[in-house]
């Protein structure tokens, strides 16, 4: 890497990956509560200045680890849903992308679930309200697919998108990168099963 400067003698930004990097791993190793500060800079290989002028603190860097996914997530499903395309292949797309990027970051999103409930009430409140707007984006191509017919509405928009998600949520106590299938073969799975639980026409009585 090539040196800049900064009290760490590199450029910004990759100081700030390192600190991410570093606390993932360790969190991942550890857990939120038996990892120091003085243990993350030493990793990353900065100075607990360096690591101050990126993040307030440990809850800061925790918070970070999840919501650069959910940011990453939230802009896919966006590009998604206001992209080209029928209803029912945007929210296919959508479905299997959030599998497929959460396979991709499952430690991410495996330690901040493990260690929300370590974070400060005003932080959590914060998380949970990102988290409730990405739903409710995925909701409305449900909710949209329903009003058009394209969609059975046997089953509240709502409850179809909480059982989809506590699947996604799941995959953090049984998937694993090297398994028999791939984070993108998982998440075409899991959308084939969602449109299929929505084909109109199957109503049973």
């Amino acid at each position: 890497m090539r040196l800049t400067r900064g009290e760490t003698g590199v450029k910004e930004e990759p100081v700030r990956a390192r600190l991410l990097a570093a606390a993932t791993r360790l969190f991942a190793d550890r857990g939120f509560e038996g990892t120091s500060v003085q243990e993350i800079v030493l990793a990353a290989g900065v100075t607990k200045g360096a690591m101050y002028h990126y993040f307030t603190s440990k809850d800061d860097l925790l918070h970070e680890i999840y919501a650069r996914v959910l940011r990453m997530q939230t802009d896919r499903l966006t590009r998604i849903a206001d992209g080209p395309g029928t209803l029912a292949e945007r929210l296919h797309a959508a479905a299997a992308d959030v599998v497929e990027t959460t396979t991709a970051n499952l430690d991410d999103s495996k330690i901040f679930f493990r260690s929300m409930h370590l974070l400060a009430p005003e932080t959590q409140k914060s998380v949970r309200a990102d988290r409730r707007r990405y739903h409710e984006r995925f909701r409305a191509l449900v909710a949209e697919g329903q009003r058009e017919g394209v969609f059975s509405d046997r089953v509240p928009a709502e409850l179809v998108v909480d059982f989809f998600f506590g699947s996604v949520h799941h995959l953090g106590t049984w998937f694993h990168a090297d398994g028999p299938l791939t984070g993108a073969q998982v998440g075409r799975h899991f959308a084939d099963l969602l449109l299929a639980s929505l084909r109109p026409g199957d109503v049973r009585e």
